[in-house]
């Protein structure tokens, strides 16, 4: 379990803490203005949007990991990078997943890491994939590597919140512990899934990661 906290905290250094995932853009349309309506955004993007999807990705990842299977890691690479719905969002996955990579071979070797990573050796990596390769090749078993990705991803997400200013530190923390229940469950239904199950329905948020590209005033990448 250890790994996980390390590579799954903001001073691992995959530059998370530059990226909203359109949640600057949905502050500047008004989506966004409060404590409800963030854990309403959060909840759809978490939920049925795109941290779904990557946690699917990220358990088909791990397993090939586990497996040495360099072809089942290259396909679930593929489509995480080719289902990214605009520039920006793209470049958040692939940025963090090549620094990602970068990172976990140069402080947290392990037999198998350089054999895979070059399976991947230069093409964009997902970010989850880049954490599912990692936690199935140190051994980290699933669930837990799904639970703390999904946690993780929504307090990026709320502390991208915080600096944008609509909410403070108390209402986000408040917002992380009403959605982790949400994130367990979802996390123990994840295993049983497919890449054919890979998907959302966050149009409005894929819409405004678009728009954020021409904002007069950005502080995040996307």
């Amino acid at each position: 379990m250890l790994p996980l906290f390390a590579w799954l905290s903001p001073a691992f250094p995959v530059g998370a803490y530059a990226y909203s995932h359109a949640l600057e853009w949905a502050v500047e349309a008004g989506d966004v203005a409060d404590e409800a309506s963030l854990q309403a955004f959060l909840a759809d993007l978490l939920l049925i949007g795109f941290a779904r999807s990557d946690a699917i990705l990220l358990a088909h990842a791990h397993r090939a990991a586990a497996a040495r299977d360099g072809a089942a890691l290259k396909e679930a690479n593929a489509l995480a990078v080719a289902l990214a719905p605009s520039a920006e969002l793209r470049l958040e996955t692939c940025q963090q997943g090549r620094s990602f990579l970068d990172a976990v071979a140069a402080s947290w070797p392990t037999p198998g890491l350089d054999e895979l990573a070059a399976v991947l050796k230069g093409e964009e990596v997902a970010y989850p994939v880049a954490v599912g390769l990692a936690a199935g090749l140190h051994g980290v078993a699933l669930p837990p590597t799904l639970e703390a990705f999904l946690l993780a991803a929504a307090q990026t997400l709320v502390s991208a919140a915080v600096r944008l200013a609509p909410i403070g530190q108390t209402a986000g923390t408040r917002v992380v512990a009403r959605l982790a229940p949400r994130l367990a469950a979802l996390a123990g239904a994840i295993p049983a899934l497919t890449l054919d199950e890979v998907g959302g329905a966050t149009f409005r948020a894929d819409l405004g990661s678009m728009r954020h590209e021409t904002q007069y005033t950005r502080l995040f990448r996307s």
